[in-house]
Formats: structure tokens, sequence, C-alpha cells
């Protein structure tokens, strides 16, 4: 697809794997507006207060430490074994 401001072919873009620059500002802002309001303790005193807010914690904060992809052995992919059990009577 021809490039609309110069009608030429695109540019190559953001090389594979380079981190995006706005993602990472984001994250350093959000990581020292956490620790001004009380960092690690503050989040465990929030999660106590209420059992909704520990639900929280759990439903929606900690997933995010789990890896995105997962790989089976050796990274290569997963294998899944599935047997049926005919029904007891």
């Amino acid at each position: 697809m021809p490039n609309k401001i110069t009608g030429g072919k695109p540019g190559p873009g953001r090389p594979k794997g380079s981190p995006n620059k706005v993602t990472a500002a984001a994250k350093e802002v959000i990581a020292q507006a956490a620790e001004s309001l009380g960092g690690h303790q503050r989040l465990v005193e929030w999660a106590k207060e209420d059992p909704l807010n520990e639900r929280a914690f759990w439903a929606t904060i900690y997933p995010k430490l789990i890896p995105v992809q997962v790989s089976g052995e050796g990274g290569g992919p997963i294998t899944l074994a599935f047997a049926w059990l005919p029904p007891q009577s």
C-alpha cells in the first residue's frame, strides 16, 4: 500500500522487539504514583480493608503478573491428552 504522504512505500516502522516509549513512560509515572500513595504496604492495607478489595486484587491485579504466553516443555507447544470415561451405572 503506498504511503499517503510521500506516495512511496511505507517506512519499516518500529523494529520488532523494541519497547514502546509511551508505554514505558506511562508505566514509570504509575509506579511513581503508587510509591507516593504508600507503595506495597498501602496496597496490602487496601486489600485487607474489605473482602471485595481482596477479591479485586486476586482477580484483576495479581493475574497481570502471569505470563501471557504459555509454552510446553523446552519452549514447544503444549500437549493435551484427553481420555473419555464411560458413565458409571
